[in-house]
């Protein structure tokens, strides 16, 4: 597997709960430079994103808090993901609208990451997609168009699942 492969796919890790943990305090850090809160519902919601490298909606998450004894109305869960969003931490998904936590904490740099989804298995790669986001503006001013792209999504197979191991 290439590089930028195994970066946007990680393989699943046997130390979940340390990268969960790393994951969790990043973001941590992230809403502190923001002067955002990251309260105890905004992190158990993005736990709950980060844990998966796949994409997940709202209702899951919903669903999974319940299964650990937390019951909260759909609208906190919105709410919490809206915050999650606006800090940066996850992005959306706009062809399912399920979300997923962000891997790459480098936008601040302005480069904007391509998505790649993986029509098997569920989960979601991050690559810089600047320079095809240069290309949209290129066109778009060539054809007098002012285009509000925010994220370009990819479907097809992520490494492990075009080899033939990723889960049915």
């Amino acid at each position: 597997m290439s590089d930028v492969a195994r970066i946007a796919f990680p393989p699943p890790d046997k130390t979940n709960g340390k990268r969960l943990a790393k994951a969790v305090e990043r973001a941590g850090e992230e809403f502190a430079a923001k002067n955002l809160r990251f309260t105890k519902l905004r992190q158990m919601v993005y736990e709950e994103i980060a844990a998966t490298y796949a994409s997940i909606g709202a209702y899951e998450i919903l669903a999974r808090l319940a299964d650990k004894g937390t019951r909260v109305a759909p609208i906190s869960i919105y709410r919490a993901i809206d915050a999650l969003l606006e800090a940066g931490v996850i992005h959306r998904l706009e062809s399912k609208n399920a979300f997923f936590a962000c891997r790459r904490m480098d936008h601040r740099t302005g480069r904007r990451p391509l998505f790649l989804s993986c029509e098997k298995c569920g989960a979601v790669g991050e690559v810089d997609g600047q320079h095809i986001f240069d290309l949209i503006g290129e066109a778009a001013v060539g054809a007098k168009f002012q285009a509000r792209v925010k994220f370009v999504e990819v479907q097809g197979l992520c490494p492990r699942c075009a080899a033939g191991g990723g889960k049915e």
